[in-house]
Parts: C-alpha cells; structure tokens; sequence
C-alpha cells in the first residue's frame, strides 16, 4: 500500500525544488509560491502519517544501493521508527508555516523563485538527516542543510555583512563536520558498517577508550550544527539572511539536527560516561553564556538567536543525563515558540522598515496588537511560564538535571532566570512605554498582511499547547519513543514530592524573572544603565560576547592571515614561482647553448659526427 512507503516525504519537496529552480522565472510568482507551500504541506501530512505508523515499530526502506566496494557496503536507504517520524512531522510541519509566512514577507524581493527553491532544498536536506538508516545517508543530510544554510544566510549576497556570515556559518560548521566524518569513519573501522541497527546492536561490546573518541568527535559535529561552545559564534552573525530563513534554521532545520543525532546515537553515548558528562557541562555552560549575552543585545533578532543557542544548551542538558526523551520534547515545544518569535520578529521588521534596534522602538503594541499578542504568548513559552509549553519541557530538564547535579541544576534554573529578564525586556522595549521611532517610520507603521499572521497565530497555539503532549510527565512523548531509547531512560512513574518542589521552584524563578524585566524596563527605567555602571566589567564582558569572537580573531584567523601573507608575498612568488621560472631560465641556456651548434653547414655536422664516431670507437677500444 503506498501510504507504506516512506520516500514520498523526500519526493514532495524534491519536485517543489526542481521546478522552482528550473521554470520559477517562467511560472510566475504565484506559482512559485503555489508549488513551494503544496510541497512541504504534502510532506507534512505524509509525516503525519509516519508519525502514525512508526508507534507499530520501526521499518527500513532501501530506495537503491548505493556504493558497493568490497567491505565497504552502503544503500541509499530509510529508517523509520517514532524517534524519525517525530522529527519529521516537526520539521514539516513548522516549515510549511514557515514556507506560508515567506510569501508575504519575500513579495517583493526579486530571487523569489530562487529563494523558494532553497527553502524547499533545506527541508528536503533536513528530511534526509533525520530518515537516513546509515551513517552515510545522514551525512548527506548534514552536509546539505550546511549548504542550504549558506546559501540562505547569505542570500542578499550584494550586502557585504550576509555574504560574510554565509561564509562564516559554512567555515565554522566544517570544523565541526570534520569531527563528524572521523567519528563516523572511526564508527566504520571499529564495526565495519555504517547501518544503525548493527552499530547499536552491538555498542555494549565497545572499549570504554572507543567508545568515548566515536562519541566525543560525534559530539563536535553536534556542536557546529548546533551552536554549541565554542563553534556557536556563527548563529547570531546568521540573522544577516532572511528572518523567515532564521526562524527556519532556529526552529525546524539545521541546528536541531546536532541534537537529535545524539539522541539517535544515544547507544554509543551510553557507552561512554566521560563524554556525556561533557556533553551536559558543554551544553550548560553554552546555556548561561548566551543568555548573558542576550540580557545586553539590543537587536531583536540577535537576542532571539542567543536564545536560541541558551535553549540548544538545556536540550544538551537533557540528553548528556540521559533523558533522550525530555531533550526531544523541549526540542518539539522550542520548534513552536521559536519559530513563532522570529516570525512575530520578522512583522516588526516588515512594520518598521526593517529596524532591528529595540531601544529605537516602543509602544508598537498599539499598532502592531496581532505581532503583540503572538509575541508575548512566544515568550511566555520561552520565559518557561506555568501552563505554556515551554514550562513542561524546560521544567522536566530541571528535574533531570537535578537527579544528576544540583549544580548542573543550579546553572540551568539561573538560566532560565535569564531567559525570562532577556524576553521580557525585548518585548517591553519594543512593545511598551512612548514610541522611539523615527516620525516617518511610525506613521507608516502597519500590521503584517493575513498571509504573514495566520501562521504566527497557529505557532501561538502551538506554544499554548504543545507542552501537554508530554503530560502527564511526558507518558505520552517519553511512551512513544520508548521503543528507540529502550534500555536508556525509563517511562517516567508519577511524580513525586522532590519534582514538585522543584516544579514550583521553576515556575517562581519564570515569574520572578518576568517581574523583574518589567521593573527594569517599564516601572524604573534608569536602573539597567544604574547596574551596567556599578558592574562595568560584567557588563563589557557581556556586551563583547565573553570576547570569544575576539579570542578567536586573535588566536586563529590572523596567525591564518599571516600564514597566508607569508605564502602570497614570499613563499609562493619566491620560492614556487622562483623555482618553476628558475627551471625555465636554466632550460632557455640549455637550449641558446645547443642553439650555437646549429650552424646549418654541412661540413659541421659531418666533422661532429666524425669526432662522435672517433669517440665511441676508442671508447670500446680502451675497454
């Protein structure tokens, strides 16, 4: 029966992007947009589907062999099972609303066919990482949505700033992915395939030592895709693409990726304790340093990226302690509100003339009450409020954390502190008090067209609801993939009296940390610049980003400038280039030398060939 067969979720896509790049100029824009939004729909039911069938259990599906050269056996092939058909449900589904908002927001810009070409080329890379059944196959998928990324952060190619975060994004993402192609040719050498079922089955036989380099270079691969310390330093420069670009990368596509193949590698992880201790250390430390840096960024789609690299460290929280299932869970609500908040971003934007700058706006609640309401309910989720859907997830990270440290707890609760200040203030700057606007830009100032609202209504539903999947204490979530992480994390039991002091704790720390934004930002508002001057060095840390990007600079990128300087004035000119025209000067001397022997008379060349003759035969002579 075809509603059996898995493929059709890659073909929809696939089409959408072969006739968008080869006949968008011709079909017109209407139609562009028509065949890029019916594509991802058609994925996102057909995942609805999987999202059905894989609760049976999982099934592989080959679609072709692939490479066959001797040991080394590799088929194009498909698994699924809940833990794919999950993701792929949420990478469809919040693409579509995605690839809906676009048609609004890209109107006018003139690579219109082509940037739905991409944004179809994104997800359809994406859906391959997630429903790979080998190594191999995932590793097309990693690198494709690698490529996609650069090709849409740098979309507006003629701004020097997005050409270079294209750049930057793809450069920084090889570091990691360099780490990932050892560990998977490590995986390779250590059990001679590259096919999960096998690789899983037998984990348990791996030395601790293998186990722990597979993992840990799996590991660095997860930290490019997915922003994590120290390779994080791409995502806030991304936000130079479109914002539906950015809340497609943030929300659907590319840096989940890193997290969800720890947790479909969490056999391998199980097997090495060191790592996944570094993994949950890794991803609190990134949480807290980029929530820090939010608390003082003024650009309303650079503080959404902060979060969104702090939201990706509580996920590597949860799956570093083990719990696969809540780092999925917060992966899923995070997809909704996320996606919601820059789409909300992106409204502002397209009201204000692209401003970014929140201090340069305020009172926009008036005129923007759609992009308001949404935008408040998106970081009601963030923020972790009771009831939302974020508090669900984060709170069942909390508690996980607990069980393994209550440091590590401590890190993630004084985050999500943080998180709740650094939301809170954007909204109340940008939203609240007396309008800052430029004259001109405020009277023109207007709500986005319907085609732009529907979707962030839908996501604000999503964000209202989509923490009670995993009530109560992810039985239904943490049930449905228990067949992927059997022999990992348990079905949760009722909780008992140490989750709920905890769960209070959270839900006052969201709440004081909304109290808090609003004093700051809205009852006094002298105070942030009062605590920036009595703290003036936490503050510059902040402002300069923990000067990770200067540290970088300095220790990296000019010693490579130097290098290269060297090459390009000395080495290459003096040396290269001196040796290959010293070879060609010592060959033109041979040849005037030889030149001087051809005289061109007949009585020359008949005495040289006498003096030759005479030559070889007093050679044999004197033998």
């Amino acid at each position: 029966m075809i509603l059996n067969w898995v493929w059709p979720i890659l073909l929809f896509p696939l089409v959408g992007v072969l006739i968008n790049a080869f006949f968008g100029r011709r079909i017109g824009r209407r139609a562009v947009a028509t065949v890029a939004c019916t594509a991802i729909a058609l994925a996102f039911l057909w995942a609805v589907n999987l999202l059905a069938r894989a609760g049976a259990g999982a099934s592989e599906e080959t679609l072709f062999s692939w490479i066959a050269a001797g040991k080394f056996q590799v088929a194009f092939a498909l698994l699924l099972d809940p833990l794919s058909a999950l993701m792929a449900t949420v990478v469809a589904g919040v693409s579509f609303l995605i690839h809906v908002y676009s048609v609004g927001y890209m109107a006018d810009d003139e690579r219109y066919a082509r940037y739905f070409a991409y944004l179809n080329l994104f997800v359809f890379a994406m859906l391959i990482l997630v429903l790979a059944n080998n190594y191999l196959v995932m590793y097309v998928g990693w690198e494709g949505v690698g490529l996609c990324s650069y090709l849409l952060i740098g979309f507006w190619f003629e701004k020097k700033s997005a050409a270079d975060a294209g750049k930057k994004a793809f450069i920084v993402n090889r570091v990691g992915d360099i780490g990932f192609a050892l560990g998977i040719m490590l995986i390779f050498a250590a059990f001679g395939t590259l096919q999960f079922s096998e690789v899983f089955s037998r984990a348990g036989a791996l030395m601790p030592g293998l186990a722990t380099a597979i993992t840990l270079l799996l590991f660095l691969g997860a930290c490019g895709k997915s922003a994590q310390f120290p390779l994080y330093v791409w995502l806030p420069d991304a936000m130079e693409g479109p914002t539906p670009v950015s809340a497609l990368i943030h929300a659907a596509t590319m840096v989940t990726a890193g997290v969800y193949m720890v947790a479909r590698n969490h056999a391998l992880f199980d097997m090495a304790p060191a790592t996944m201790a570094v993994v949950a250390i890794i991803g609190a430390l990134t949480a807290l340093m980029a929530a820090t840096m939010a608390l003082v960024e003024n650009d309303i789609k650079r503080v959404l990226a902060y979060s969104t690299i702090s939201q990706l460290g509580y996920m590597f929280i949860a799956v570093g302690v083990g719990a696969y299932a809540s780092g999925m869970f917060h992966l899923t609500t995070h997809a909704f509100f996320k996606a919601l908040l820059f789409l909300a971003a992106g409204s502002v934007m397209h009201a204000l003339a692209g401003e970014l700058n929140i201090q340069k706006m305020g009172g926009l609640r008036r005129k923007l009450k759609i992009t308001y309401a949404t935008f408040l309910v998106g970081a009601m989720a963030l923020a972790g409020v009771p009831l939302l859907s974020g508090f669900f997830s984060k709170d069942e990270i909390l508690f996980k954390a607990f069980e393994w440290s209550p440091l590590l707890w401590l890190v993630a609760l004084s985050t999500a502190l943080l998180t709740a200040v650094y939301i809170f203030r954007a909204l109340f700057m940008a939203f609240w008090g007396e309008s800052r606007l430029d004259r001109h830009v405020e009277e023109h100032a207007h709500e986005s067209p319907v085609i732009m609202t529907v979707p962030m209504i839908l996501l604000a539903a999503l964000a209202v609801v989509g923490g009670y999947i995993g009530l109560p204490r992810l039985s239904w979530i943490e049930g449905y993939l228990a067949p992927v992480f059997a022999g990992g994390e348990h079905v949760a039991a009722a909780a008992g009296a140490t989750e709920w002091i905890l769960m209070a704790v959270s839900a006052v720390v969201a709440l004081g940390g909304v109290a808090l934004a609003y004093y700051l930002y809205v009852v006094n508002k002298k105070a942030p610049a009062a605590i920036a001057a009595f703290f003036p060095d936490l503050y510059t840390l902040f402002a300069r980003k923990w000067f990770v990007d200067e540290a970088y600079q300095r220790f990296i990128v000019e010693p490579l400038r130097q290098v290269g300087r060297f090459v390009a004035e000395l080495f290459d000119p003096k040396i290269v280039d001196g040796g290959v025209n010293g070879l060609a000067w010592l060959a033109g001397l041979a040849g005037q030398g030889l030149s001087r022997l051809q005289t061109g008379l007949v009585r020359n060349y008949a005495f040289a060939i006498l003096v030759g003759a005479v030559l070889v035969i007093g050679y044999f002579l004197a033998r």
